[in-house]
């Protein structure tokens, strides 16, 4: 197999202009045919485009629906130095990013688990075909069988916890982020057209007047992630069993888990879920969805109410991702958990104070009484408060009017802006979810008045 693989390329380098790309099909076959000797016939090499040279790998090796087994990155037969390679950002990012990844100039072949190079093997001495003009003998092929053994019965571990799983999508969405939305819209911009290009004209228009192309990357990659977490989430435990034994949960899926109700997400997700995606970013929303897969949704909440922090982890697992995806924007926006139990008591302080104080009778329930969040976060307040409203009125006047009373008065009263996509995102997602259960399920032109804005704008 190697000896045939060293022929091919010694007779691509003699012939005097090969680039590097001149070599993939070779390696393509390579990999496909130890794969094949190890019993794993399904497995499908995508080559990967690349728009820059600090993009994304070249090469995705995964089974054609959803398990990726890892990625390649190439460089030319002429580079003799992989070390120089591996400390350059471009692989640092990789190697950060990708837990299971392949660098090689095809004649040496270096594996990196989670970062850390754990193998690394030379098949042959690329002189001899650069300046002996021959091709070269096959050396150390047991070690490469090994190498490729490793490389092959790669699986994603199973999250079990709230922080691990924050760690590994913030690492894949700021990829998304830097390396491929920011590089598509560039791309796109200098085409004049495209579908981010037009995600971020709609967004500046009439979402966030002013937003930077940098800014944009960020909301729409988090949005993205965040988006394909709520899904995962949504999604009943035995509709993920079901799925789990055929593809496992994939960005197809996210599209049918977000309501009809939040137009600008089911946008968002109609291009991910539904489109022709570009290649370039399918890859790593795979690789998002793929650690979501299998990601332990029980455990995960189970934790967060062992830990006091309810049962709805889309909203509370934010403040866990935000504090490793980004930190300084974290600390400057103020995303931090406020404790359901402090939440109960605000708004119960606030629904005794109207009836006392202000001769409102049924709280917040009353029909005179409006409620502004300026900066609503998830929603967790309001949330709160539509729930002791709903409760007053069906404790005071039945149930069977909650319904109408849910669309008379909470969807026509109760206002929240916020300035974070992603938060923005979620709230829509934890409104339309808590109505549902309160016993009203939104139509397409029900819309809670949930506002992306920035509540300090004094623009006109």
């Amino acid at each position: 197999m190697l000896k045939s693989y060293l022929k091919k390329i010694s007779k691509i380098a003699n012939q005097g202009d090969a680039r590097e790309e001149s070599y993939y099909a070779t390696l393509e076959e390579l990999f496909k045919k130890i794969a094949q000797s190890f019993g794993k016939g399904k497995i499908h090499i995508t080559i990967l485009p690349k728009t820059t040279e600090a993009g994304n790998p070249d090469f995705r090796i995964w089974d054609g629906k959803q398990h990726i087994v890892g990625y390649i990155e190439a460089k030319a037969p002429t580079t003799e130095n992989l070390d120089l390679i591996e400390e350059s950002e471009q692989l640092k990012r990789y190697r950060n990013t990708f837990p299971n990844l392949i660098l090689t100039n095809f004649f040496e072949f270096r594996l990196y688990r989670n970062g850390i190079l754990v193998n690394k093997v030379l098949i042959a001495r690329p002189f001899i075909v650069h300046k002996l003009k021959t091709i070269p003998p096959v050396e150390k092929e047991p070690d490469f069988t090994k190498l490729m053994e490793a490389f092959y019965s790669f699986s994603l571990p199973r999250v079990y916890n709230a922080k691990n799983l924050a760690i590994e999508l913030a690492k894949r969405t700021s990829f998304l982020k830097d390396e491929v939305i920011a590089e598509e819209l560039a791309e796109e911009e200098k085409a004049g057209k495209g579908f981010i290009l037009r995600f971020y004209e709609a967004f500046s228009q009439f979402l966030i007047s002013g937003l930077s192309k940098e800014d944009f990357a960020d909301l729409y990659s988090q949005t993205i992630t965040y988006g394909l977490f709520a899904a995962r989430m949504r999604l009943p435990a035995e509709a993920s069993a079901q799925a789990g034994a055929k593809n496992g949960f994939n960005r197809k899926l996210a599209y049918d888990n977000i309501p009809s109700t939040i137009g600008i997400l089911r946008d968002v997700f109609r291009f991910v879920s539904l489109e022709d995606v570009p290649t370039q970013m399918e890859w790593i929303i795979d690789d998002i969805a793929e650690v979501l897969s299998v990601a332990d949704v029980n455990k995960l909440l189970q934790d967060y109410f062992r830990e006091g922090k309810g049962k709805d982890p889309v909203v509370h697992f934010y403040e866990t991702f935000l504090a490793e995806y980004d930190p300084k924007t974290r600390e400057r926006r103020g995303v931090y958990y406020t404790p359901e139990p402090v939440v109960s008591y605000i708004v119960r302080s606030l629904h005794h104070i109207l009836k006392d104080r202000f001769d409102k009778a049924d709280g917040l329930a009353s029909d005179t009484v409006t409620v502004l969040d300026p900066a609503s976060g998830t929603l967790t307040f309001l949330a709160e408060a539509a729930k002791l409203a709903v409760d007053e009125f069906a404790s005071k006047y039945g149930q069977g009017g909650k319904e109408g009373f849910i669309k008379d008065h909470i969807l026509k009263n109760f206002y929240a802006f916020e300035l974070m996509m992603a938060p923005y995102a979620v709230g829509h997602l934890k409104m339309s979810f808590l109505l549902e259960e309160l016993g009203c399920s939104l139509k397409k032109d029900d819309r809670f008045k949930l506002y992306l804005t920035n509540t300090l704008d004094m623009e006109e």
